[in-house]
């Protein structure tokens, strides 16, 4: 498999015209006609994934957020971002990335949260009306309603661990029987898991205000995961298709990049 035959493959299944008109996705960098046998699979493209696939002899990182997403003037190495450049052109590592195009996909990176968290029955929450069987984040049913507390133990269980955990917001007694789901940064789906009329919402990054005026105004109980942590089931995913259609080596990385590593001070 040649580097241009699996881009290829990749925006078969994620085409970039699914991506947000301020998203950058698609091929970064790398020859065209090199060769792969081994994708390495991460959600950011970061000194540590770098280290990953350069020791795995990786020749092609597949990430899941973009390196060059905001507009740069140079890509010396002197800086952050060039410093990866340079250290994956020197490694003859091609980078490809699928962000929100992955996000809207079905199965996309919401589909595999919600099959993680054992959902059934599983819809989109903001279906995309040119195609309504995919759009942004799911909604799914429990197989049995438990307590939100219950439902936040849950999702710590099945979702990868990190240092900060679940967060729950709402009452802990309170039954939890569907539940909306969104990877990565979701709280611009407050209000679409209000509309829906679910028990909970799981997403990550969620914020103070938002929050907290969610709540007030009869909102769904809230449970935040890290973004890393609610994304990093996609990748499996992904890894599969790519065994199954390009025939290639699969290694998924689980390196934590959440920049929070130490939670102290907790309070019931």
């Amino acid at each position: 498999m040649r580097v241009a035959e699996l881009v290829k493959l990749l925006e078969q299944r994620y085409p970039p015209a699914w991506a947000e008109d301020w998203d950058r996705v698609g091929f970064v960098l790398g020859e065209p006609d090199a060769e792969v046998d081994k994708v390495l699979l991460a959600i950011d493209c970061d000194p540590a994934v770098v280290d990953e696939a350069e020791a795995a002899g990786a020749q092609f990182l597949f990430t899941h957020h973009p390196l060059l997403l905001r507009g740069v003037s140079s890509v010396a190495p002197t800086t952050y971002k060039g410093r990866i450049v340079h250290r994956l052109i020197r490694a003859g590592i091609a980078l490809y990335t699928a962000h929100t195009n992955g996000d809207v996909a079905n199965p996309g990176v919401s589909d595999v949260l919600a099959e993680t968290l054992g959902l059934l029955d599983v819809r989109p929450l903001q279906p995309d009306p040119r195609a309504p069987e995919r759009g942004h984040g799911r909604i799914g049913r429990l197989a049995e309603p438990m307590t939100l507390a219950a439902f936040a133990a849950h999702a710590a269980d099945r979702l990868p661990r990190t240092a900060t955990g679940v967060r729950a917001a709402g009452d802990p007694d309170a039954l939890v029987a569907t539940v909306a789901v969104s990877g990565g940064a979701g709280d611009a789906f407050l209000a679409d898991a209000t509309r829906a009329g679910v028990d909970a919402y799981l997403t990550a990054d969620l914020r103070h205000h938002p929050a907290q005026e969610h709540l007030a105004g009869g909102g769904p109980a809230l449970v935040d995961v890290t973004h890393w942590a609610s994304e990093r089931p996609w990748l499996d995913d992904v890894a599969a298709f790519l065994r199954a259609e390009a025939g290639v080596q699969t290694i998924v990385s689980d390196v934590d990049t959440s920049p929070w590593v130490l939670l102290e001070g907790k309070h019931s």
